[in-house]
């Protein structure tokens, strides 16, 4: 596999992963909104349906799925800082951001460091 394609394949995983994390914390969001803040039960509605969504979306990584939970673990909780500091206005601590840095560290050698007789990037034997 050529660098090129090795990127472009990093590049995608990227993409799906951030989509889930929007489908997940923005689902979770709503329906935080409907039970938490007394908005309408159409966003709780709405929110389950983007939670579906998120269950499909990382069916579109190349790997195994335990592998890519594992790592989407990592890139929620770097997302949910983020939310929070967008949405709810809270500037993440330097505990969060030390954590959210632990666990970017812990997606790059979950999915990303190559595994021993992989040629490829997710080489499933």
């Amino acid at each position: 596999m050529t660098d090129a394609a090795k990127v472009r394949k990093i590049l995608y995983s990227i993409f799906f992963f951030v989509i889930a994390g929007l489908c997940e914390i923005g689902g979770g969001y709503l329906v935080w909104l409907w039970l938490r803040e007394d908005m309408s039960w159409v966003l709780g509605a709405v929110g389950g349906f983007v939670l579906f969504l998120y269950g499909i979306v990382p069916t579109f990584q190349p790997s195994y799925f335990h592998r890519i939970y594992a790592a989407y673990g990592g890139v929620f909780i770097a997302m949910a800082l983020l939310w929070g500091l967008v949405f709810e206005h809270v500037i993440p601590d330097f505990y969060d951001i030390l954590g959210a840095t632990i666990a970017i560290i812990g997606i790059v050698i979950i999915y990303y460091v190559p595994r021993k007789g992989e040629e490829s990037l997710w080489q499933k034997p």
